[in-house]
């Protein structure tokens, strides 16, 4: 087996890997040699089973992904196992890989993703490193030209080992059949533990053929691969010293408050010290949008308040986020007057990007519990009114003219508050990337039921369709909507066809301005307004999805919006909703590059 990763040194040839066992005393036997307890019986069969079966050990049902020569061996064998692994087969191998995040972002369980070699493997890399960046477990598995080619520049082989290995976990090659269930197993393991990310598991043509006797044990442990470190009791009493003496403290929690499931704790903590709570991107449904103290999200278009403040504040709890450059702006000007506590899994995150006065390197629960009984409660009423203060600035100057228009086009804040207050508390909100995602940060109004599925590190345009129908088939009945534009649903406009072909109930809403809007808004503001290579000629959206026997209608209009975004939520099965909105409406307040989180541009010409 060929190991070539990120932390490669951990999972060298030769680490002892402990796997679970059901079996009490031979678990602790497994232990000691550093295998463990088998979990099925003495089996001969091919590699290409071994893999379906080790797939299944680990809770595996849903697969996404597309064949090929490389791969076949594993899909004649898929046939034999439809009752209980369901294959959704995607019109495009990035599909796939976007398909399968969102399934792990939905369902918590890692993503499954097949593709076979040469441009199949390549064509996941995009996913790959989208699943990299915002921490999210799937599962690769990619086919390989035969062990003997390996090397000679066979009939669509490519290094996917050496390509994928920024962009992965970990990765692995499997030349022999014997290999399979033990890379399966460790690669799981890696997957889903510490700070979640995707592996590669690249699997030689003959190694599928070839016979194994087949056993399967759950790995548990990994010599000198520690994904998750023991909390130091003084550094959550440091944590609750800082906090309880802090005047103006901010908690700022991205995604690795939904990882860890620490919801309810975040709310406790901010209740029990009356403490504002700003989100990221990917942790908007990480507090609840009507709490009195949400402060509103982070970043380059985050809202007013949270923005202004960081750099008025005298502490920064930050819990699972990774201070990255759309949060901070400039940071030689970031919360100049703050000392930092920062919550986090993953070590290298700590003190890569901003300074902590105290890092805690844990999981985001974990740490959060700990601190709950050693916060003590506080009232900080005047702290939380400068919140509300800036809060009704924005809503005056940009929030109501973009969300409540009497005249002119329809905006793309509008559509968005409208879907929102009709998709249901608990629906599922997929997004591409562009103008209409900062618009759904912006005016969707998230609970902490809600799960929120987009691209948040990558920034990855054609995003939205294929993560939606990924969506849909782990939310298993939830109400799934995703909206896109016009630019990125043409990236990955073939999706429909996955979507009619299993009849995924998706809703989309295509937010058309006929523009790449973001690039167009920063070639406006910072270009002199010269649209180079931004405006779009489109098809008729209605007609196309029509041609995949999808329902769709279009609005132009406010006044027949409602009943439009009604006719959507009612329709049995998918629908496209393709709403006509202001070509060259500008996405606000931002922080424009260079400046500092304070330094808020809330109007641009004169325009809100």
């Amino acid at each position: 087996m060929k190991v070539s990763n990120n932390i490669q040194a951990a999972l060298k040839d030769g680490a002892e890997v402990t796997e679970t066992s059901e079996a009490g005393n031979a678990g602790a036997q497994a232990r000691e040699s550093g295998h463990g307890a088998t979990v099925s019986a003495d089996t001969v069969i091919t590699g290409a089973e071994a893999l379906l079966k080790a797939l299944i050990e680990e809770g595996v049902d849903t697969i996404f992904g597309y064949p090929g020569g490389a791969i076949m061996p594993v899909y004649d064998r898929l046939l034999d196992y439809t009752d209980r692994l369901r294959h959704i087969l995607t019109r495009h191998e990035q599909g796939a890989a976007h398909a399968a995040q969102a399934y792990a972002m939905v369902t918590g369980k890692p993503g499954v993703c097949f593709a076979t070699s040469g441009p199949g493997a390549t064509n996941l890399v995009t996913g790959m490193a989208n699943a990299f960046l915002d921490s999210v477990p799937v599962v690769f598995i990619t086919a390989q030209v035969t062990a003997g080619l390996i090397g000679t520049d066979a009939f669509q082989e490519t290094d996917i080992l050496g390509i994928s290995m920024p962009v992965t976990k970990w990765n692995a090659q499997v030349k022999r059949a014997e290999e399979i269930p033990d890379t399966v197993a460790r690669a799981f393991y890696i997957a889903r533990t510490g700070r979640p990310g995707p592996v590669l598991i690249d699997i030689a043509k003959d190694a599928q053929f070839e016979n194994l006797t087949y056993r399967y044990s759950r790995c548990t442990y990994i010599r000198s691969y520690n994904p998750v470190n023991p909390l130091i009791s003084r550094d959550i009493e440091s944590a609750a010293v800082m906090i309880n003496y802090a005047e103006r403290p901010m908690i700022l929690a991205g995604h690795g408050v939904i990882i860890s499931g620490a919801m309810a704790e975040l709310r406790a903590l901010a209740e029990k010290a009356a403490i504002p709570v700003a989100v990221t991107l990917l942790g908007l449904p990480a507090f609840s949008h009507d709490h009195r103290l949400y402060a509103g999200m982070l970043g380059m278009h985050g809202n007013y308040a949270p923005n202004v403040l960081t750099n008025k504040a005298d502490l920064i709890i930050a819990a699972g986020m990774r201070f990255d450059d759309r949060v901070t702006g400039n940071l030689k000007k970031y919360a100049p007057g703050a000392r930092v506590i920062h919550i986090e899994i993953d070590r290298a995150e700590i003190n890569k990007n901003v300074r902590a006065d105290l890092g805690i390197n844990s999981d985001a629960r974990e740490a959060i519990t700990a601190l709950l009984p050693l916060v003590r409660e506080r009232s900080r009423e005047e702290w939380i009114r400068e919140f509300r203060i800036l809060d009704r600035t924005e809503h005056e100057k940009v929030v109501k003219p973009e969300t409540e228009p009497e005249v002119g086009d329809l905006t793309m804040g509008e559509v968005v508050k409208t879907v929102s207050e009709m998709a249901g508390r608990d629906a599922v909100v997929v997004t591409d990337v562009g103008q209409h995602q900062m618009a759904v940060a912006r005016y969707y109004h998230f609970t902490d039921s809600n799960r929120l599925v987009t691209s948040g590190g990558m920034g990855t345009m054609g995003f939205g369709l294929p993560a939606a129908l990924g969506a849909a088939v782990g939310g298993e009945g939830r109400q799934t909507v995703v909206f896109t534009g016009d630019g990125g649903l043409q990236m990955t406009v073939q999706e429909l066809g996955t979507i009619m072909q299993y009849r995924i109930p998706v809703k989309i809403v295509l937010l058309n301005n006929s523009f790449l809007g973001m690039v167009r808004q920063w070639q406006e503001m910072f270009f002199n307004s010269r649209y180079a290579s931004t405006e779009l000629v489109n098809p008729d959206f209605v007609m196309l999805a029509s041609a995949y026997g999808i329902s769709a209608r279009k609005v132009t209009s406010r006044q027949e919006l409602r009943e439009t975004v009604e006719e959507m939520f009612s329709a049995n099965g998918p629908f496209l909703l393709q709403a006509e909105v202001s070509r060259k409406a500008n996405i606000l307040p931002m922080i424009e590059p260079g400046a500092s989180v304070s330094e808020v541009t809330l109007t641009y010409n004169g325009k809100s």
